[in-house]
């Protein structure tokens, strides 16, 4: 996970809204995503998902509802 991400998550403003693309591209790197706003009290608002975007990532976060959409691609 690029530590040039963390830093910027952690020094932005909490109420400062943001898009990240092709970011959690990974399992992994979604539920370490997770923590990092659980740390700052933060939650989303929702996912899109990008036709590139790994299905378990897909399934982490429909799964919690965040889901807004999925690519056509993606198996359900």
């Amino acid at each position: 996970m690029p530590a040039v991400l963390r830093r910027w998550f952690f020094a932005r403003k909490p109420d400062a809204g943001f898009v990240l693309t092709d970011f959690p591209a990974t399992l992994l790197q979604a539920l370490v995503f997770d923590e990092w706003l659980d740390v700052r009290d933060e939650s989303l608002d929702g996912v899109m998902a990008a036709p590139s975007a790994s299905g378990p990532v897909i399934e982490h976060y429909r799964t919690l509802g965040l889901l807004h959409a999925a690519p056509e691609t993606a198996s359900a």
